[in-house]
């Protein structure tokens, strides 16, 4: 976790709980503001078999992600602190996994 800005409140302390699901998605579908909650519709790429064998490929609903603007610039910015991870490990494929 990035250290917090000189200007921010404390943050309430963070419980770790093992049983919450996680939510995989290959793509935003679709995003909005309503009453001042970002809103974020996520969607993951489903595979569908058909009877003759082959297979159809659809985008279904995996999440809904609503936040305060707050909330979006924590996601945001955290988002923007793992790509940059990421980016780091390209350039050094011989450790290719990193934590914060």
């Amino acid at each position: 976790m990035a250290d917090p800005k000189p200007d921010a409140p404390e943050a309430p302390a963070y419980e770790n709980v093992s049983t919450v699901p996680y939510t995989y998605f290959d793509r935003v579908a679709a995003h909005g503001v309503m009453n001042g909650a970002i809103q974020l519709e996520l969607a993951s790429r489903i595979l569908i078999p058909l009877p003759d064998g082959g297979v159809e490929i659809k985008f279904a609903t995996s999440g809904r992600l609503r936040c305060s603007p707050a909330g979006a610039i924590a996601l945001r910015d955290a988002i923007d602190a793992a790509l940059k991870m990421y980016e780091e490990t390209l350039q050094a494929p011989a450790n290719n996994s990193k934590l914060n």
